[in-house]
């Protein structure tokens, strides 16, 4: 798994338009990048809907699945998502596997979290066991930590 202090891989990823979104490299501000096992699930679903509810100040958020882009834009339409949905499906799981979270027993993400910094690099993560939610609370500790 990528860890705190590394240099996050810079990769594009469409999203529910098929529209390249860029994860990692520099930028403006900090970007939360949200590794999702599966769309419409129960745990995946509460966890985007907390996203929503509770939207970051500070960090540019992604939510990131192996699901293909027709079904991210249904599931972001379900749910009424404002952040960005991105698909990890073809190649299958590149994006997963860069930052080092695919479990290939499944083919998905596992439930991991990266903040990085305005340079790409990994300022803080967390990994939650699975069917466990991770706490939009302490991304917004890792977020206030960063920007000060």
């Amino acid at each position: 798994m990528v860890a705190v202090a590394d240099r996050a891989p810079v990769l594009e990823l469409p999203d529910t338009h098929g529209t390249p979104v860029r994860v990692g490299g520099v930028r403006t501000r900090p970007q939360l990048v949200v590794f999702l096992p599966f769309a419409f699930s129960r745990v995946c679903g509460g966890e985007l809907r907390d996203l929503v509810a509770e939207p970051l100040v500070g960090a540019d958020v992604v939510a990131v699945t192996c699901d293909p882009v027709f079904a991210l834009r249904a599931w972001g339409e379900q749910e009424g998502v404002s952040v960005p949905l991105l698909s990890d499906f073809w190649p299958h799981g590149r994006a997963a596997r860069a930052f080092g979270v695919l479990d290939d027993a499944s083919g998905a993400p596992q439930r991991a979290t990266f903040l990085l910094d305005d340079d790409g690099v990994v300022a803080w993560s967390v990994r939650s066991p699975a069917g466990v939610a991770r706490s939009v609370a302490d991304y917004r500790t890792a977020v206030a930590a960063l920007t000060g």
